[in-house]
């Protein structure tokens, strides 16, 4: 059955980002388009258009095989990939409401902004970054582009997604934060799934490895933001009367298990998303009015307070020396480190191995590149497989993903 013309009137759209929208806001009417021109979508917007286009892609399911900080050899309650950007997106769509961004973007952005990890989290993009040195390393940010540009093969008349310029552009600036801090602010939306990122992964850790016994919570009373969102489910717990507990008595209590630990990761979240809420509404009242390109030509940026911050910068200091190089976890990163390392160098010196996609590709890009997007493009379990199958075997091609 086909349809006589588009089934709603497009301006309608317009119409309504008008009346929910802030001025300063991504609004979809001044989108600068694609790379390649496709007539406009008769119900969704572009920015919506490229939420689904990246949730349906197959790098974005990979996700679902791709640690975040610990291995599935280290059980099944931690996060991975997919479930930390789903985490990041919904962190991020509750600022845009708030603060009256384009949600369809903000989502968009936090769906694709991890979709270039390579496997075995930071560990995998460390061994690549040496690998590649010659062709100025790797970056999970910039591969995220290579993915939707290039990679992806969805659509007969172009490689890639084709994804609007705006959302693009929010990704490459990922790619180059220091260059993005100083001067010309990006995007509103862009600013704030920068921060649900971080506000997630840091929550989200803390509650991972206190599950798997990696952290104790004598450990973490030490952290000044760690005892104010304790502090508040103390006071929600005497206020609802449901097992009340004192601000003493809580480094005592066995958080595996416990509700307690989610109730932690509950507060910790929301004191941070709260904080940076209230600062960036007051900034943001100045620039009612304002376009959203007049808001970052003005260098307007979304923040936390001065206490928050530093809060932040304890935790994550704490988390880098306690988490990611704890005794339990340093020997399965380095194990995994060496894999890697060694099935780039066994395909840079047998490069007929490659899949025949990537053999075409290194025709005209650096071998070394292509390698490296070859292995960047696996999952944990795949990569393993691909070793082994390298290890095993002497001729013929590795399987393409």
């Amino acid at each position: 059955m086909t349809t006589a013309g588009p089934l709603i009137d497009l301006r309608r759209y317009a119409d309504r980002e008008h009346l929910l929208l802030a001025t300063y806001a991504m609004h979809s009417r001044d989108s600068e388009g694609r790379r390649h021109n496709e007539s406009a979508h008769a119900y969704r917007g572009p920015y919506g258009r490229d939420r689904d286009r990246i949730l349906h892609s197959s790098a974005f399911r990979r996700l679902s095989g791709k640690m975040q900080v610990f291995t599935g050899e280290m059980g099944t309650y931690h996060r991975t990939r997919l479930t930390h950007t789903f985490e990041v997106a919904s962190i991020a769509r509750t600022i845009a409401r708030v603060l009256q961004l384009n949600e369809d973007l903000t989502e968009a952005l936090a769906l694709m902004h991890d979709i270039g990890h390579p496997p075995f989290g930071h560990c995998g993009e460390d061994v690549l970054s040496e690998c590649m040195e010659s062709v100025g390393g790797f970056s999970h940010n910039q591969f995220a582009l290579t993915i939707v540009e290039e990679l992806e093969q969805r659509y007969h008349q172009f490689t890639g997604l084709n994804l609007s310029v705006e959302t693009l552009a929010g990704q490459d600036t990922r790619a180059h934060k220091a260059e993005a801090a100083i001067g010309r602010a990006p995007l509103l939306e862009v600013q704030i799934v920068d921060a649900a990122d971080s506000i997630a992964y840091d929550a989200h850790d803390v509650d991972d490895a206190l599950q798997m016994g990696v952290l104790s919570i004598e450990e973490l009373s030490k952290l000044a933001i760690i005892n104010r969102a304790m502090e508040k489910v103390c006071q929600k717990s005497r206020d609802t009367g449901a097992s009340p507990i004192t601000t003493r008595d809580w480094t005592k209590i066995d958080l595996v298990g416990s509700p307690m630990r989610q109730l932690l990761v509950h507060e910790l979240i929301d004191l941070q998303v709260s904080d940076l809420l209230k600062v960036s509404i007051d900034r943001l009242q100045s620039s009612q009015g304002m376009t959203a390109d007049q808001v970052r030509d003005a260098g307007i940026r979304v923040a936390h307070s001065e206490d928050v911050t530093l809060e932040r910068v304890e935790l994550e200091q704490f988390l880098f020396n306690a988490v990611y190089r704890h005794p339990r976890l340093m020997p399965v990163r380095e194990a995994a480190a060496e894999r890697v390392a060694m099935l780039f160098k066994s395909l840079e010196r047998n490069p007929n191995r490659l899949p025949m996609r990537f053999r075409r590709r290194a025709e005209r890009l650096p071998r070394q590149r292509v390698i490296g997007e070859y292995i960047a493009g696996m999952t944990d379990r795949f990569c393993d497989q691909q070793y082994e199958s390298l290890s095993r075997s002497s001729g013929g091609p590795l399987a393409d993903w």
